[in-house]
């Protein structure tokens, strides 16, 4: 099976204007198989609701830990989310486009977009990229991202492999 890979930032993602001054700035892009959904939304939930044990695990520490300094849990998100318009995971969808879909959220310690986009890849394929845009509003939201985002680089590339073992036909 392909291995997701580090790629630069989209170039051509709404979240574009928002790559300067960002305090995590990464992208991560995994080649479909042929057969594989020409639908975004699709793609993305293939990607993030049905997250691996481990990942499920580290989100329910996060959740706990987080909950000690006033900061929403993923569920929590994810509910107020959903009584606004659709979610995907516990993540709310910002916009979408036949080829990206925006998810993220504000809140008081940083504001999180994640932009999961299909686009044709060198070999005349197709490949799935999510990129990730931070913005940190105080100590507490560096503190955060200096602890998740560890985790976030190895989360990222499993969450695109399982879509694309989702996908194969």
């Amino acid at each position: 099976m392909t291995k997701a890979r580090a790629v630069p930032m989209p170039s051509n993602s709404v979240l574009a204007p928002l790559y300067a001054g960002a305090d995590l700035l990464d992208a991560f892009a995994i080649q479909l198989p042929a057969g594989a959904s020409n639908e975004v939304e699709v793609l993305a939930r293939a990607a993030l609701e049905r997250q691996a044990w481990w990942i499920r695990a580290l989100t329910r520490v996060r959740d706990v830990v987080m909950a000690t300094v006033a900061v929403k849990s993923s569920r929590a998100v994810g509910v107020a989310a959903a009584a606004r318009g659709p979610v995907i995971g516990f993540f709310p969808v910002l916009s979408k486009s036949a080829t990206e879909l925006v998810l993220g959220a504000d809140d008081w310690h940083l504001d999180f977009r994640v932009s999961i986009q299909l686009r044709a890849d060198a070999a005349n394929g197709r490949e799935l990229v999510a990129g990730t845009v931070v913005h940190c509003h105080n100590r507490l939201g560096r503190i955060y991202l200096s602890t998740i985002a560890p985790f976030h680089r190895v989360i990222v590339p499993a969450s695109l492999e399982q879509a694309a073992r989702a996908m194969k036909i």
